[in-house]
């Protein structure tokens, strides 16, 4: 086995695994129609890795054969579907949505070497289309810079990935289908990588998409009505204090879609929900730092909700512009004795 193959392999297991893993994010993090076609799309991949394994370790020739194909060419349409809410601001309607899979039939009637390299041709049409959707939201990049730079290294990397299919007949078999579930391997990594710093990416992207088309999901909605009670589940009823609390939970909470709440605090307090519920939890934790003084930090910071020592600070200098150490003692020394 070569160092390619033996790579391969070992993406081919964390893809898998890991696609598990994003399926059930999906669930927690998106609406139904998304989480339904994230769940489409984390399927196929496996398939297409579960056949690439196949084929590099057994000599098996499913990766020649029509059914790889029709998977082939269910990828990007499929992610198209998935980034189209996020990207412009709109959710399909059901009929719409299917239309994008008429390529498919391509699949079931032109020979097997034909449809690989022209399954690639047609997502090199949706990546067109994805970058884009991409440079529209240059104006708020600002908003999360870093963020934006791993969707880039996954934009770069699907556009090898187009180059590699398309080259196919001019590459060994071997070391193309090494190479391919390479590239699907690490653009799995790079997902993980980049929702394990920004969890919120997905519903941050989808706001700066509707500031950009200037799309509001709140024609319906009692705004003032749905400050209060916000605001009276943080201060009466403390809910910052579930270290699971998430925005698709709060926003059921409140009667509301998670685009709405997420938009409702974007455009009434000028900030993420991410910031807003850091900003809940530290404002809690200041006041338990002057007014428990024999409480632990650590204890305090896991009090009021948040999973480890590492983010209570993190968030408390961020908004603070110290450590609860040092925010503690300099209150400590201006209370009167």
């Amino acid at each position: 086995m070569n160092l390619l193959t033996g790579l391969a392999l070992l993406l081919i297991g964390f893809s898998v695994i890991n696609a598990g893993l994003l399926g059930l994010y999906a669930v927690r993090q998106s609406t139904q129609v998304v989480a339904q076609l994230s769940a489409v799309l984390l399927v196929i991949l496996a398939g297409i890795q579960v056949l690439n394994f196949s084929y590099l370790e057994f000599g098996t020739d499913w990766v020649h054969s029509r059914f790889y194909n029709i998977l082939l060419f269910m990828v990007a349409p499929t992610f198209y579907l998935l980034s189209a809410p996020l990207l412009e601001a709109q959710i399909q309607a059901f009929t719409q949505r299917w239309r994008h899979f008429l390529p498919v039939l391509l699949a079931l009637v032109l020979p097997s070497n034909w449809g690989l390299p022209l399954a690639f041709v047609v997502g090199s049409g949706y990546l067109i289309r994805l970058g884009f959707n991409i440079y529209a939201l240059r104006a708020q990049r600002n908003r999360f810079r870093l963020e934006l730079l791993g969707l880039a290294l996954i934009f770069a990397l699907a556009i090898l990935v187009i180059l590699l299919g398309v080259s196919n007949s001019f590459v060994p078999d071997r070391v193309f289908f090494s190479l391919y579930a390479t590239a699907i391997g690490c653009g799995f990594v790079l997902v993980s990588i980049v929702l394990s710093f920004a969890p919120q990416l997905p519903t941050e992207v989808a706001e700066a998409a509707r500031e950009t088309y200037a799309v509001s999901t709140l024609g319906k909605v009692d705004c003032e009505a749905a400050l209060q009670t916000l605001q009276q589940f943080m201060q009466t009823q403390q809910l910052y204090q579930n270290t699971e609390l998430d925005l698709p939970s709060l926003s059921a909470a409140l009667g509301l879609s998670h685009y709405q709440l997420s938009e409702l605090i974007n455009t009434r307090l000028g900030k993420s929900f991410s910031r807003y519920l850091r900003e809940q939890r530290v404002e809690a934790a200041k006041a338990q730092l002057i007014n428990e003084p024999k409480a632990t930090v650590l204890g305090i910071g896991l009090d009021v909700g948040f999973s480890s020592q590492s983010n209570f600070y993190e968030a408390f200098r961020e908004i603070v512009g110290m450590t609860p150490g040092q925010f503690r003692k300099l209150n400590q020394k201006s209370i009167p004795k």
